[in-house]
């Protein structure tokens, strides 16, 4: 139906179909393509508009709305098909792209891919020959007694122990684990940090064939290419196969025959459950873990490996539990003699110092093979005589020359039975023997060897700590206090200069271990090993240069090509001339008149200091000459008391007939002195020995007079801190 009428009257007849459809279809002016002549002036109306003015066709405003909205629509659709389109079209260029660089990144690292060779027949690990400071041979490593071994000749559980500890889905991936990287990927980022590997077998077995150990994302991308590949040219079980034989089990043995051997004295083939799961193990860190050096560490490791076994259904839980409650471990080491200590610590150092090995080598050390056999005879012969009647189980003896080189290294009394390094690995309570740091740093701090404290009761946070003969001094010089390993004047001492300070002044002689900065730092309580103590007082003996204790000079191959030779150290001053001379005057008065006064070396000027932890622990002296410095320690392995033996018994009688006999013939030399003095007097002579407080023997004092003991009665607080307290105490205090 139209909207208008028209003028004129008359009937209209009704029409139907295809005209009635096209009855109102009306064209207008609007309705014309437009030329560039027909286009109507912007101040003329259209006749379209004039018509629409003057007819009752269909109102304009309608239309208008009705063509905006279909326009609408038909941009509307015109834009949502550009941008499905762009997005598919650049998801494309973007994948061709994305193809072409994975494509690139595995061409470069294949061409970049060292040469392959056999792997079906590993080649026999190199032979390693360590020789001494004269030419001698001390030890050899490398030759273990294993050969390779056939998969169906190992018991089940044995490569079963290594799968479920180091590659759970190894029978279901294609050499490279998605699942497991993507694993290991959340849980360091959980953990802050690299907790979790992601490296299959296969990827291990790549790394060890044909890659070095650096750590950089070209050998990761090389390192997944060769597990693809090793995973198309092998089957599983030839991959396992090579992985037991070519895998690195520390001390020396490579492939488990090997390491079996080395560890238990018997065949792969015979090892037990514990055993294997010891072995697997192993292969996170085979230094760390060896367990002829870390037994309670390789014992733990492998309590997680039983536990992983049991959650991957390859042992029984029953048998986990016997295993891990009721371990079978029987570590039975090749070689015997105390060298063999010095053996194992080469080989800890060797991957830092060449890499990986693949040839036979020739290590050069510092060792004295004869002074090697005198700490040896010394730790044995001492033990063997006294042992029982001070319940001492082991001992332990650091030598090095003062710029950190080591003569001779003692790190157990019977290797055959042990082979736990307690010169390198062990790490015990130094007792007083950690006291010099505190000196040191007191002195630095402005304080003499002649500067007087107290020596009398303290409490700090309710700790009550006591002199070892549970006596009082009084008033002390430090040079005094040192001598006779007065705890109080530590304590005061480390109080009144900051434990952090006397933690600093620790680490920058030497000390790597961990300290805690607390009032008990002063007595010794935090753990360090034989060989970084003994490298801490080298400054002493040097003139004040900080060392870093070493065992290898050079390392060549057979055929004589250098692969290493060690530099000589950067002259790094730690201490100040003049400071290392007031350490020494100080403790050689400990030689002299204190705590270590059975220390002798005939003709030599000598200085030291002994230490015995809580309870009788542990047992040191650390003592040295311009010539040599040496620590011993004796003690338990199991941490439990001595009777009684202290730093001033047992172990100085081992210093003292090893140091006597390492200086015959040697030219006396004089330690290191304090240039022109420190200003107060010199205490050789104002200095007198500190005798116990009796009736008969009154304690002395810093200007060499006598006055009565102290007693409880009379023993007054320290004075004010620091060498202008002193000062003002003497001048305008009372009776001392």
């Amino acid at each position: 139906m139209a909207w208008g009428k028209k003028k004129g009257g008359g009937r209209k007849e009704p029409l139907f179909g295809l005209p009635a459809a096209l009855a109102d279809l009306r064209l207008t002016v609007a309705d014309r393509i437009p030329n560039a002549e027909d286009k109507p002036k912007k101040s003329a109306k259209s006749p379209a508009k004039r018509k629409g003015e003057n007819s009752g066709d269909e109102p304009p405003r309608e239309r208008k709305a009705q063509a905006s909205r279909s326009g609408a629509k038909r941009r509307s659709k015109s834009r949502g098909g550009f941008s499905l389109g762009r997005l598919v079209y650049w998801g494309a260029v973007l994948g061709l792209w994305g193809a072409i660089a994975v494509v690139g990144v595995v061409v470069w690292v294949g061409a970049h891919l060292p040469p392959i060779q056999s792997l079906e027949i590993p080649k026999r690990p190199p032979t390693i020959q360590i020789v001494g400071i004269d030419g001698s041979m001390l030890a050899q490593r490398g030759e273990m007694a294993g050969a390779n071994v056939s998969l169906k000749d190992l018991p089940p559980y044995l490569p079963k122990a290594f799968i479920a500890i180091e590659d759970r889905r190894f029978y279901s991936h294609f050499g490279i684990d998605p699942v497991g990287i993507l694993r290991a990927l959340v849980t360091n980022v959980l953990h802050r940090g690299v907790s979790q590997g992601g490296s299959t077998l296969t990827q291990q077995l790549a790394k060890n064939l044909f890659l070095t150990q650096e750590r950089t994302m070209a050998r990761k991308l090389q390192e997944a290419e060769l597990a693809i590949w090793l995973e198309r040219k092998h089957s599983k079980n030839e991959i396992l196969e090579l992985y037991l034989n070519r895998v690195y089990f520390g001390s020396g043995a490579y492939g488990v025959e090997a390491a079996a051997q080395r560890y238990f004295g018997k065949s792969a083939k015979n090892v037990t459950v514990a055993e294997a799961a010891m072995l697997a193990g192993l292969v996170k860190s085979p230094s760390r873990l060896a367990p002829n050096r870390n037994p309670e560490g390789a014992e733990a490791r492998a309590q997680i490996v039983l536990t992983a076994m049991a959650d991957a259904k390859f042992i029984a839980e029953a048998q986990a539990k016997a295993s891990i409650g009721h371990p079978s471990y029987n570590v039975k080491p090749v070689g015997a003699g105390t060298v063999n200590y010095v053996a194992d610590w080469i080989g800890e150092v060797l991957d830092d110092l060449v890499g990986q090995i693949d040839q036979s080598i020739t290590v050069e050390t510092t060792i004295d093979p004869k002074l090697q056999s005198v700490a040896e005879a010394a730790i044995i012969d001492e033990l063997a005589a006294k042992s029982v009647k001070f319940n001492v189980s082991q001992g332990a003896l650091v030598a090095m020359t003062p710029d950190g080189a080591v003569r001779a290294m003692v790190g157990g009394r019977n290797y055959a039975d042990s082979q736990y390094n307690r010169a390198v690995t062990a790490k015990r309570q130094p007792g007083s023997s950690f006291k010099p740091f505190v000196y040191l740093t007191a002195l630095e701090a402005g304080l003499t060897p002649d500067t007087v404290r107290q020596d009398a009761p303290i409490e700090v946070k309710g700790w009550k700590p006591e002199n070892y003969t549970h006596e009082y001094f009084g008033a002390v010089t430090l040079t005094q206090a040192l001598a006779m390993s007065l705890n109080m004047v530590a304590i005061r001492l480390g109080l009144e200069v900051g434990p952090k300070n006397v933690v600093r002044t620790a680490h920058r002689l030497g000390i790597s271990s961990k300290l805690e900065p607390n009032a008990s730092i002063a007595l010794g309580t935090s753990e360090v090993s034989v060989v970084e103590l003994v490298g801490a007082y080298a400054p002493f003996a040097n003139g004040g240069f900080g060392v870093a204790p070493h065992v290898v000079r050079r390392i060549k191959t057979l055929d004589g090509k250098l692969l290493y030779m060690r530099q000589a150290d950067e002259h790094n001053q730690v201490i100040e001339p003049r400071m290392v001379g007031m350490m020494n005057t100080m403790m050689r008065e400990t030689l002299i008149s204190g705590t270590a006064k059975k220390a002798e070396i005939p003709g030599w000027p000598a200085a030291g200091k002994t230490g015995t932890s809580q309870d009788y622990r542990d047992a040191w002296f650390i003592g040295y000459t311009a010539n040599l410095v040496t620590g011993v320690w004796l003690g338990n392995d199991d941490n439990s008391p001595t009777k009684k033996a202290t730093g001033g018994g047992l172990p100085v009688e081992v210093w003292s007939r090893f140091m006597r006999t390492a200086h015959e013939g040697v030219p006396v030399a004089n330690l290191p002195s304090s240039p022109g003095g420190w200003g107060l007097s010199n205490l050789a002579q104002a200095a007198s020995q500190v005798s116990p407080p009796t009736a008969a023997a009154p304690a002395p004092v810093a200007n060499g007079g006598y006055r009565p003991p102290p007693t409880r009665a009379n023993v007054r607080p320290e004075p004010a801190a620091g060498l202008d307290g002193w000062l003002m105490d003497r001048l305008f205090g009372g009776n001392r």
